[in-house]
């Protein structure tokens, strides 16, 4: 189910990236699971599709051909959503049918089926905002809807690996703890830039690294008042505070794996798993960014924030519950 969840997050992002999110105006959560089958369903969808912002203002001069290939990759986003529910829900009630739900975990996985369903509703507030006045979607909304993704997969990576491995031993580092506990604060704030730089398509702006443009502090980081608006809708500074909390997050990550060499060795493969994933996403990021943010390696690095979490989340997951020297 996480693996799931990880490709929803990787198609959603080449949805996004392809700007396909709006050529479904309609959510029809049972109907829509199969796409327009002949010639007048498709025209159908299409001149519903015609009366939307982003055809009027930006589309205009696009075919029906044209509108299947954006319309397959939202189709595709939205049927993802559904196996997921559909191949959670039933082995979920196979199992408790059979009383093979291990002792306390009957609440998560209703709690998990639940966020699944909200995650849906969540998808769809956000599209909403791209059918009134603009074509786009609110950033608040691309962000939540991320952000609520990234916590379903949490929680299931962390549910799975809690069923493989039920009972921690060994002693640690408390300084280890606390760094990786700072690490996850820190990674959680990356990936919520991260949502707010794609949703301002803020990496449209200065595609030089390790500058700015001629500098490595952009002039135009607090112009909007209040001052803390910069933080939220102003593209500048999120995509300057993107890059910090990259630069930050390594230096955490690279003390972690100093620390974990005098803990056993399941630490220090999860400390080096998670340093590789921090330098895979810091290289797909760079050059994501001087391409001026193509499909294919913003998708990349989209999946990739998910891979630094799931190696974060292992690395935390190994030191639960153990008690520190």
């Amino acid at each position: 189910m996480a693996f799931m969840v990880f490709a929803m997050v990787v198609v959603g992002g080449a949805t996004r990236l392809t700007e396909s999110g709006l050529s479904m105006v309609e959510w029809r959560p049972v109907t829509g699971v199969l796409p327009p089958i002949g010639d007048e369903a498709w025209n159908a969808e299409f001149a519903k599709y015609q009366q939307s912002p982003e055809f009027k203002l930006k589309n205009y001069d696009m075919s029906v051909e044209d509108f299947k290939g954006i319309f397959y990759w939202e189709w595709g986003h939205r049927l993802l959503g559904r196996l997921i529910g559909l191949f959670f829900f039933v082995p979920m009630v196979w199992f408790w049918a059979k009383g093979r739900v291990p002792a306390g975990y009957k609440p998560k996985l209703v709690v998990l089926f639940v966020l699944g369903g909200l995650q849906g509703l969540l998808g769809w507030y956000m599209v909403k905002s791209g059918l009134v006045d603009e074509p786009a979607v609110s950033h608040y909304r691309l962000t939540a809807h991320l952000s609520l993704a990234l916590l379903i997969f949490g929680a299931l990576f962390w549910t799975a690996l809690s069923l493989l491995n039920p009972k921690p031993a060994g002693a640690i580092p408390s300084v280890l703890k606390r760094l990786t506990h700072t690490a996850m604060v820190i990674l959680v704030l990356q990936l919520v830039m991260g949502a707010l730089v794609a949703g301002l398509k803020a990496g449209h702006i200065f595609n030089t690294w390790p500058l700015m443009g001629d500098t490595f502090v952009p002039d135009g980081l607090w112009v909007m008042e209040p001052f803390w608006k910069n933080l939220l809708d102003n593209a500048i500074t999120v995509q300057f505070d993107h890059r910090l909390g990259a630069y930050a997050l390594t230096l955490c990550v690279l003390a972690i794996a100093l620390l974990a060499r005098t803990a056993d060795e399941t630490l220090k493969k999860a400390s080096y798993l998670l340093i590789a994933a921090v330098g895979v996403q810091m290289l797909l990021g760079i050059v994501m960014l001087l391409k001026d943010i193509p499909v294919s390696w913003g998708t990349a690095h989209q999946g990739g924030g998910v891979l630094v979490l799931a190696a974060m989340i292992n690395i935390m997951h190994k030191q639960r519950g153990r008690i520190a020297q």
